[in-house]
């Protein structure tokens, strides 16, 4: 990625090597959401579709369950929740209560694949899974959901009505989803049947306790997830038009690119908003050794590298 502000890149140059200045936190101050004379507003559409970057994906998920009801209520159409498919020794689990509790599993124990996916048309998502590289259609590409074919099953689901609305739709049985991926590197109509590029099962093992025994759970589901809010971890690599973000580090040892990663998605300091105050020492963690020297290593070839071609670099 290319940042376009010269100041904004000096900033994260010196973020990177953890030698950031009391005049980058003020600088970055100007852009916590709040702050006077800021003009970028939430409520400017291009900032409502702007992702919002958190570390932890327990956070994540909240905020993006909540973000897709909002939505399906801006709308006025029913909120759908597409729930996963759970066996036991290729069973699939039918006991209510038990069924309940699974899909109620925070993500740290099902390898990160929630119970519930909310859906509504014109939503942004993110694969989870590689379905076809050559593509560019694999794992944290963005893409728009469109709409989730599926087999009408009249299924009485038990949920928290606290949580979700009384007239949500729960699909238990999709057969596929629609969604459009713009960075997909299709020139033409597909010559051939898209299932043949779908893997037979996106599943994982999850285990769940239950006393002293350990039941081994098979979890079928949709390698989509929403894209509202995602971890700074799977925005990795991306470039993104805005983002809002928020710098306050959770508790646990914290790293350079903890800081560094979210704030470098984007070209411009003016495509930033932070939601709120940080303190300076969030921008001041220091490389490790191996850090420094795999940095250092790299520079040296860059250097290396403009020499012997300066035609094309």
């Amino acid at each position: 990625m290319r940042t376009e502000n010269v100041r904004y890149l000096e900033l994260l140059n010196r973020l990177r090597k953890g030698q950031s200045t009391i005049e980058d936190c003020k600088l970055l101050c100007t852009w916590v959401i709040g702050t006077p004379n800021l003009q970028a507003s939430l409520q400017q559409k291009s900032w409502k579709e702007a992702p919002i970057l958190v570390f932890r994906n327990a956070l994540r998920t909240q905020i993006n369950n909540r973000a897709v009801l909002n939505k399906a209520m801006e709308m006025k159409v029913r909120p759908i929740i597409c729930l996963t498919q759970d066996y036991v020794k290729g069973t699939r689990i039918e006991d209510s209560q038990l069924r309940k509790a699974i899909l109620e599993l925070p993500e740290n124990k099902t390898e990160h694949l929630p119970g519930y996916l909310p859906l509504v048309p014109g939503m942004p998502v993110l694969l989870t899974e590689n379905i076809a590289t050559e593509l560019r259609l694999f794992n944290g590409t963005r893409g728009i959901f469109r709409q989730l074919v599926y087999d009408e099953l009249s299924d009485d689901i038990q949920f928290d009505k606290t949580v979700l609305p009384k007239h949500t739709k729960f699909i238990t049985q999709p057969q596929y989803a629609l969604a459009e991926f713009s960075s997909c590197k299709l020139d033409s109509e597909l010559k051939f049947d898209i299932k043949e590029l779908l893997p037979e099962t996106l599943s994982q093992i999850a285990k769940v306790a239950k006393r002293t025994t350990k039941i081994p759970i098979k979890r079928k589901t949709l390698p989509l997830i929403p894209a509202y809010n995602i971890t700074t971890h799977k925005s990795q690599g991306q470039t993104l038009n805005k983002i809002v973000v928020d710098l306050v580090t959770p508790p646990g040892s914290v790293e350079v690119a903890s800081v560094y990663v979210p704030l470098s998605r984007v070209k411009r300091l003016d495509d930033l908003l932070i939601v709120r105050s940080f303190e300076f020492s969030s921008l001041q963690v220091k490389l490790s050794a191996a850090q420094a020297e795999e940095l250092n290593r790299l520079n040296t070839i860059a250097k290396n590298t403009r020499k012997r071609f300066p035609s094309i670099l």
